[in-house]
């Protein structure tokens, strides 16, 4: 007669039905996992930008003069538009836009790693504070610095908006307007 034994471990059915619940698991949380790391790599990027904004602003009204907010790719000289390479926060004793080497540094952020841009509107390459915490634009509307993931996905876009009296908030893309403006 022939004992009866129960052997241990798992079928070949309980095994793909396992495997077939991972797989559903996965497709379900990948994007969503992918939606909050790049929503949240943004939302870092845009609020660097907006707190250095409001630096430079603070500053100027604290030191009693003129602080400069301008992209930088080298953090010592003021240079294009590409505001995504960097950017530098000065003290401007003369107020040209223009870092010279006596005046100080005051804050320097490095290019971002990955391939996220900044868009300026109108095109600048620098924000300039007085020592009352304006920031004359030269028109009577803000001025915008739109931030694009690589993808281009409207649900990531961020702006930073500076009016001329110097108050600068952050806006979603579409958020109540077809654009950040």
């Amino acid at each position: 007669m022939q004992s009866k034994q129960r052997s241990s471990g798992y079928t070949m059915m309980e095994l793909a039905m396992v495997m077939a619940i991972v797989a559903i698991l996965a497709a379900i949380a990948i994007p969503s996992f992918k939606f909050v790391t790049s929503s949240n790599r943004i939302a870092s990027e845009v609020n660097g930008l907006l707190g250095d904004v409001q630096f430079a602003r603070s500053q100027a009204v604290k030191e009693g003069q003129s602080v400069t907010l301008c992209s930088s790719s080298d953090g010592s000289n003021c240079t294009s538009t590409a505001w995504q390479l960097g950017w530098i926060v000065f003290l401007d004793t003369n107020g040209d836009k223009i870092h010279q080497v006596s005046e100080a540094i005051i804050r320097t952020q490095p290019a971002f790693s990955g391939t996220d841009t900044f868009v300026a509107t109108p095109a600048f390459y620098a924000l300039t504070f007085n020592r009352m915490g304006y920031a004359p634009t030269g028109s009577a509307t803000a001025i915008n610095i739109t931030l694009h993931d690589s993808t281009a996905n409207t649900n990531w876009t961020r702006c930073v908006a500076v009016n001329p009296i110097g108050s600068a908030v952050t806006e979603k893309y579409g958020f109540g307007t077809p654009s950040c403006n």
